[in-house]
């Protein structure tokens, strides 16, 4: 009888501490985020230096003046970074939405209307999985240009189809729930059953794969920078600022450092926001 006692105990804390742990890294995540986004709105009231205003305090280390130094034009590099938040987060946070307003809708009736619909709606999405994303991200802003809206635009539309094939796969589960077939044998709409039935049961999800979707936009902004079809010069970009450090490595080496490590925190809040609960 103890031991009997004993086990359905153990297995009901087993939850409790995993919800504790997935709970902790979205707060820690969130915590960062919001750190990085004020930081990036409040930088003009920051006393920092122009970031694009150019001294001949060229390729200087940290000192008390400029505290990561300056680079080979003789600008702020810690200035730089700051500033070059809000071209990520605005980038990164495009990607999301684009992403999300393309693959929910398309994720929903594919996994609703299964059939023929969906196998066709299937193939689309594995066409466009097997291509290098960031390869056809490069070819469609070479077309385009490199500017903010574009890029947000084509990396946006280079991922969605990872959050259609996340929907699908939950409206897959869902559609088959007693409520949903109530809704049907009422004679509710098709529309009317995804939207008001089978949307708010998926939404948890979609906010969560959002969260990374983000974070994914921003390293892959910052790689298109770093190869040369970010923003345009002089605006200040991570990855462009990488790029430039590069053959200062050896004697300057926060010109890239700083940049490099300000995306990998950045993608790291967002990655803990997106955490799964199971």
């Amino acid at each position: 009888m103890y031991v009997s006692a004993e086990t359905p105990s153990l297995k009901s804390r087993k939850p409790l501490i995993n919800f504790r742990i997935y709970s902790g890294r979205r707060l820690l995540g969130a915590a960062i985020i919001v750190i990085i986004a004020v930081l990036g709105i409040v930088a003009p009231f920051l006393g920092l230096y122009d970031p694009n205003q150019s001294t001949m305090d060229l390729i200087q280390g940290a000192s008390p003046a400029h505290w990561f130094g300056t680079d080979e034009l003789g600008r702020d590099i810690l200035s730089r970074d700051i500033y070059g938040i809000r071209i990520s987060l605005v980038v990164g946070l495009g990607v999301g939405i684009f992403a999300t307003i393309i693959g929910v809708p398309i994720g929903l009736v594919a996994g609703y209307a299964r059939g023929r619909v969906d196998l066709i709606i299937v193939q689309i999405i594995d066409l466009f999985v097997a291509l290098p994303a960031l390869i056809l991200a490069l070819l469609i802003t070479a077309i385009v240009g490199a500017t903010t809206m574009n890029i947000a635009l084509v990396l946006g539309f280079v991922m969605w189809p990872q959050m259609a094939r996340l929907v699908r796969s939950q409206v897959i589960s869902v559609r088959e729930t007693v409520f949903v077939e109530a809704a049907k044998a009422l004679g509710s709409p098709a529309l009317w059953i995804m939207t008001r039935h089978i949307l708010p049961n998926v939404t948890r999800i979609i906010s969560a794969q959002f969260a990374i979707t983000v974070g994914f936009g921003i390293f892959s902004s910052a790689s298109l920078s770093f190869l040369g079809l970010g923003v345009p010069p002089p605006t200040p970009d991570w990855g462009s600022m990488v790029r430039e450090g590069v053959q200062f490595l050896s004697f300057c080496p926060l010109m890239s450092i700083t940049p490099g490590a300000a995306v990998t925190v950045t993608v790291l809040g967002f990655y803990l926001l997106g955490s799964k609960d199971e």
